[in-house]
């Protein structure tokens, strides 16, 4: 194989994008064989994106053709784990779109299947290969942040006006996306915070649902954490503040780092605090402190990124940035925040998934689906 050949599974927002740039030759390992959307009134405008190429409405169908090596999973939420482990059972590569479920319960099975089936299996996390927080996490794993203490995370740049929930009539319903900002705007973050800090091990949250638009999921959240060796995390995010805010910062033992506004700030402390404080017999003071410059590269976070890793773990063997068995962990976050939203109480981890899913289920169960005509809306600008 000289070249993955792509199929995408879902031309709406975000598989527009995967198209245009695998189209583009942008991914010197990949090229795009082969589309494919159930949602047949949207061919004449899929078929202006893609030409000529094969387009199909039924996925067995294409993955099944022998035209694809790979595919990419770009349609909604729920799809995601069933299509991706229809594709995995037909010896198909499996890239799937963020999150990569719902409720973990079902990620658990798609987990299980792609360890059976033997395929690649990535998820588009395509924050993970931003330079800032690369150095972070090397910052972190190499133990020069010292052992971590404190992480914030303000996220709330991601704003959503009332015409965006009204563009698709299963956008923002239990039914039809299964949650709102921690769903579809901040499966990123949560990736990545568990990614350099780790995964807590109980935490309590408060969603508010259609507090500023008129949807039934949530649309703004804080979140506290707590973790094994004593520190604390606070996550805060929604879809109604402008202008918004992108924060993270992290302390340690041994300084501080911020990522914001696409740079990073690291303040290193001389000696760490613990033996400062052991030492220091004197009242007021503290350790000698440096703000530290530090290499990195710009930030990018760009898709074809990910997807060329993916290309590149297929025919070389190369170490898959975001593998898709860890997208688990950042599902796992979102889901103990609407627990202990609904429960009104602290989640312990790892999480009662049983007891989630009935709950989601009663959502669900009275959900509706807004009646507005479906519109692809340019996604290139998003993560």
């Amino acid at each position: 194989m000289e070249k993955v050949r792509f199929g995408i599974i879902g031309i709406g927002n975000i598989g527009t994008v995967h198209a245009r740039y695998l189209l583009a030759g942008t991914v010197s390992d990949a090229c795009l064989a082969a589309v494919c959307d159930n949602a047949v009134e949207k061919h004449p405008a899929i078929r202006q994106l893609v030409g000529t190429l094969p387009l199909f409405s039924d996925a067995q169908e294409m993955l099944q053709s022998g035209l694809i090596d790979a595919v990419i999973v770009a349609t909604p939420h729920y799809e995601h784990p069933r299509l991706s482990m229809l594709a995995m059972r037909n010896g198909i590569h499996t890239l799937c779109e963020k999150p990569a479920g719902v409720y973990t319960a079902q990620v658990q099975e798609m987990n299980a299947c792609a360890r059976e089936c033997g395929v690649v299996f990535g998820i588009m996390y395509n924050q993970r290969p931003n330079p800032l927080y690369q150095k972070v996490k090397d910052l972190i794993d190499s133990g020069e942040l010292g052992e971590i203490r404190r992480s914030n995370w303000i996220i709330t740049n991601w704003y959503r006006s009332q015409s965006y929930y009204n563009s698709g009539g299963w956008r923002a319903t239990w039914k039809g996306e299964g949650g709102g900002v921690l769903l579809n705007q901040d499966p990123h973050q949560l990736d990545l915070w568990q990614w350099l800090v780790g995964m807590p091990v109980r935490l309590r949250a408060f969603c508010q649902f259609g507090k500023h638009r008129d949807i039934e999921v949530e649309d703004e959240v804080t979140a506290y954490a707590e973790y094994a060796n004593g520190a604390t995390g606070v996550f805060i995010t929604t879809v109604a503040e402008t202008p918004g805010t992108n924060r993270l910062e992290i302390v340690g033992d041994r300084g501080k780092v911020v990522v914001e506004e696409g740079k990073l700030r690291y303040w290193r402390l001389r000696e760490s605090e613990t033996a400062f404080n052991a030492r220091w017999q004197n009242g007021f003071g503290e350790p000698e402190c440096w703000e530290v410059t530090l290499p990195v590269a710009p930030e990018c976070s760009e898709h074809h990124v990910i997807t060329a890793n993916f290309a590149a773990a297929i025919l070389r063997g190369e170490t898959l940035i975001a593998p898709g068995l860890e997208g688990i962990r950042g599902l796992t976050l979102s889901n103990a925040m609407h627990l202990s939203t609904w429960t009104d109480d602290w989640v312990d981890l790892p999480l009662n998934e049983k007891q989630y899913l009935r709950l989601l289920q009663q959502r669900i169960s009275t959900s509706v689906a807004k009646e507005t005509a479906s519109i692809t809306l340019d996604a290139s600008g998003t993560w």
